[in-house]
């Protein structure tokens, strides 16, 4: 796999290709993977996967015109006659007022700190499977456990690179490793399901493989004979699984893009107090090996932490050159860029602040509720806020787990949400978005 330096000089040589054929400005990425995944079954090795690639994505303008598009041929020839084809086509595109690459005061500028993304240890096939075989007889050797869908195991190594006509050129590598189970309860129609995951980018940050199995065990056997629900309002309380989805939706609502298009439920609502005073949400992309840490975004500004809700408050939107042309701001360094195509908007590592109530006394004055460990199917429009989507957790009687639940639907509208939300201490850190037990007042449950 090539260097960052290598591939800086890659996406550069294919922007001096693009001006050669004619194009005003450019901008151009390089990204290249290769990962490994063993999946074993029952004991026995189901599956090995083994994946490489190298992919170049150019932007050209002419004038306010502008053009997108890939490859993953990267000859020479190929390169000449990509750049040829994306300035024939942004001479055919409509204009676009508030096309063009990112200001060029806000680039940022070598040397970039890399922030650890990088494992350069490769386990190998042997280790990979091992550490899956580990995983799976941990699940199943929790008692209930009656079958297995499989454990994995992956590793897997990264480079990207960005360069501009105006200026900017860089880029950093990454590796991901990552552990999986999955497992069946019960027997006959009662059969329930469940697992567990979890992903690094050092192989040493991740649990063990053992712990990782277990756990998978236990929630199978946990969500055994699940009863019914209810319907009716009534707290709803969200495990760290699924909390992190609630603050999800407020990120893709703040997305610039979306302002712009007047298409986010939080159009009009900047300076609203949306959360309880207490309620802080924090994005540090700069986190030591996070899994979303970069040291640039994909415009080639530079990346910061922001405190995206303070005091209860967002602070403003995230957005990219486009967007904030559009809406008369300065981009925010929150532009990601893929294989092709236009910048759209990411975030770094964010995470819910955690709250001064452990997860016992957050339910403990609950006569009846719900706990939700998981949430099924889209039901989200980010347009009005409404949220409905189907559920299983655990019933929440008295102030304690009361026993499991299936095949109810949880419903309100996020503005609603986010009014009453009420956050517990657990907060948990090893997934892109972090957040605690959520605890919210009043929502719709329709169960039995």
């Amino acid at each position: 796999m090539l260097s960052p330096e290598q591939a800086t000089d890659r996406a550069a040589d294919l922007v001096a290709r693009a001006r050669r054929a004619g194009a005003d400005a450019a901008d151009a990425v390089y990204s290249a993977s290769a990962s490994e995944g063993i999946q074993v079954r029952l004991g026995k090795l189901e599956d090995v996967e083994r994946s490489e690639g190298e992919h170049m994505g150019l932007r050209v303008f002419i004038g306010q015109r502008s053009a997108s598009i890939g490859s993953s041929d990267l000859s020479s020839a190929a390169l000449d006659e990509l750049a040829e084809r994306a300035v024939a086509m942004a001479q055919s595109a409509p204009e676009d007022r508030f096309a063009g690459l990112a200001p060029q005061e806000l680039l940022t500028h070598a040397p970039f700190f890399d922030f650890d993304l990088h494992d350069p240890a490769d386990p190998g096939p042997a280790a990979l499977r091992a550490a899956a075989e580990e995983a799976e007889d941990a699940a199943r050797s929790v008692a209930g456990v009656t079958n297995s869908d499989g454990a994995s195991a992956s590793a897997g190594f990264s480079v990207f690179a960005l360069a501009t006509s105006h200026g900017f050129a860089g880029g950093y590598r990454g590796s991901s490793h990552s552990i999986s189970a999955s497992v069946v309860a019960g027997e006959g129609a009662e059969k329930q399901r469940d697992g567990n995951w979890r992903h690094t980018r050092h192989r040493a940050d991740l649990p063990s493989a053992a712990q990782i199995g277990a756990l998978a065990g236990e929630r199978a056997v946990a969500r055994l004979r699940p009863g019914k629900l209810r319907s009716g309002p009534m707290p709803v309380v969200f495990d760290p699984r699924v909390s992190s989805g609630i603050v999800g939706h407020l990120i893709s609502a703040l997305s610039g893009n979306a302002i712009a298009r007047r298409s986010s439920f939080l159009l009009d609502k900047r300076d609203a107090q949306l959360f309880d005073p207490a309620i802080r949400i924090f994005e540090d992309p700069h986190t030591l090996r996070g899994t979303r840490s970069r040291p640039f975004d994909g415009e080639g500004l530079p990346t910061r932490g922001r405190t995206l809700v303070e005091d209860g408050r967002i602070t403003g939107w995230l957005m990219d050159s486009a967007s904030a042309r559009q809406l008369g701001e300065v981009p925010t360094g929150h532009a990601a860029r893929g294989g092709g195509g236009a910048p759209s908007v990411s975030v770094g590592n964010v995470h819910l602040a955690a709250g001064s109530l452990s997860f016992e006394e957050l339910i403990a004055d609950i006569a009846e509720g719900v706990l939700v460990t998981e949430l099924i199917g889209q039901g989200v429009n980010g347009v009005t806020g409404d949220y409905s989507r189907g559920a299983s957790g655990f019933r929440i009687v008295n102030g304690v787990i009361a026993g499991p639940v299936a095949e109810f639907t949880v419903a309100g509208n996020l503005l609603a949400m986010f009014a009453r939300m009420t956050p517990a201490n657990d907060l948990e850190w090893h997934r892109p978005i972090n957040a605690p037990s959520l605890r919210i007042e009043g929502m719709t449950v329709a169960g039995d």
